[in-house]
């Protein structure tokens, strides 16, 4: 018997759940779809959001028919065979067919290019599916002809509405005799996927079955509910946008979001050495002058971590992420080197002055090399007033205390020496 997540799949687009973005009243599509006409698609998002489910309800919706083909199996000979079928049944499909390509990712330059000429011609209306991103996997020909679209994970009410829908309308769970669900148990364990959350409920109401259960309460859900699996890609998209994450928590000063984000890596496997070096990253970036003692904590944890590993290693993690979320926040040292990098790129190689040149050899000395250079320590205060830049940029300026105690302090003493 097919499982519930494929007993359960939508049979039109007034039963599909989610993506409001894209298929809803407001949804992007919704103006192709009043037309009756499709542009060639690409689907981006995380497993089980209903990446094939909606391919399939938009070729019924524009009566377009429907072909698939997996990346994982498919070949260039499947692809050619499929767009001759298409182009063969032109007099009875004038729009051409719809091809959706699961894994699409999966398919190299050359399998990917195969697939331009039938969609400018319009043989085919693709629709291709994938996990990873497409900027990097997908290439740039059949990328500009085809319509980019971000599916995202279920909601935790879109979840609930699968799940009450399938104890109402399926009539393998109806035979189980579950009366009641606490669905704010169960819906978490989903991890906005339909697929895993329906196969889910469909184990837990056998099991619930089997023991004589009819309510599926949150403590019965904790106690036969499997731990779910952690979705974490050390190599993908979401190794990245979780470690911004905590990086952007850091940032804004929550340290709740950010040994939140923390524990996401550690739970996916992420290695701690990783982590380790965004932390160090952002004590320099973010938190800067204000407070420079944060690059010695996020040093000193990355040396805990190499020493340590997991599972201690989350210790002196956790400790510097919130230390570092707490912490007064300037990125001046930031902006100002990238300001004189920018300075450096206008106005290329400047000359020294000569009165800052090094002179090693009498030859030197005579050219002038290091001549009327006035030593700092030989005046009060150890400091004389020169010029310190090339003759083009005397007036120039790029670090700007921030505002905060520590720059504050820095911005006085800057005014002692330099008036501004």
């Amino acid at each position: 018997m097919a499982s519930l997540a494929e007993r359960m799949r939508p049979k039109s687009l007034t039963e599909y759940v989610g993506q409001t973005h894209i298929v809803g009243p407001k949804g992007a599509l919704r103006p192709a779809l009043e037309a009756g006409r499709l542009p060639s698609l690409l689907f981006w998002g995380p497993p089980g959001v209903g990446k094939t489910s909606l391919a399939q309800l938009l070729a019924q919706h524009v009566s377009l028919p429907f072909s698939t083909l997996s990346a994982v199996s498919a070949g260039v000979k499947d692809v050619r065979d499929e767009i001759a079928r298409a182009e063969s049944d032109r007099m009875f499909a004038p729009n051409g067919r719809m091809l959706f390509i699961d894994e699409i990712h999966r398919f190299n330059k050359g399998q990917q290019d195969a697939l331009l000429g039938a969609v400018e011609r319009g043989s085919i209306t693709l629709v291709g599916a994938t996990t990873e991103n497409p900027s990097f996997e997908v290439n740039a020909a059949l990328l500009s002809r085809c319509q980019l679209f971000v599916l995202q994970s279920l909601s935790i009410e879109d979840l609930k509405a699968l799940g009450e829908r399938a104890m109402a309308n399926d009539s393998e769970l109806k035979q189980y005799g579950i009366q009641h669900i606490e669905w704010d148990a169960l819906t978490p364990l989903g991890g906005g996927d339909a697929r895993r959350f329906l196969n889910l409920l469909e184990s837990l109401a056998l099991a619930a079955h089997h023991d004589g259960v009819h309510e599926l309460t949150a403590e019965w859900i904790a106690e036969n509910a499997p731990r779910a699996a952690v979705r974490y890609d050390r190599a993908g998209d979401m190794h990245y946008d979780i470690a911004s994450a905590m990086i952007k928590s850091i940032r804004g000063s929550d340290p709740q979001a950010a040994v939140y984000w923390l524990a996401r890596m550690i739970s996916g496997g992420e290695k701690p050495e990783f982590i380790a070096r965004r932390l160090i990253i952002a004590a320099a970036e973010d938190i800067g002058l204000a407070h420079p003692n944060a690059m010695v904590v996020a040093n000193a944890c990355a040396q805990a971590v190499e020493r340590l590993g997991f599972p201690e290693a989350r210790i002196p993690l956790a400790e510097c992420a919130i230390y570092l979320a707490c912490s007064p926040k300037s990125n001046s040292a930031y902006l100002a080197i990238d300001a004189a990098l920018a300075e450096v790129q206008r106005s290329g190689d400047l000359p020294v002055p000569f009165h800052l040149r090094n002179a090693p050899t009498q030859t030197m000395k005579k050219l002038g090399f290091g001549a009327e250079y006035q030593y700092p320590h030989d005046f009060a205060g150890s400091f004389v007033s020169q010029n310190y830049l090339p003759d083009g940029l005397r007036d120039a300026s790029w670090f700007t205390p921030g505002e905060n105690a520590t720059e504050a302090k820095i911005a006085e003493f800057l005014a002692t020496r330099w008036g501004s």
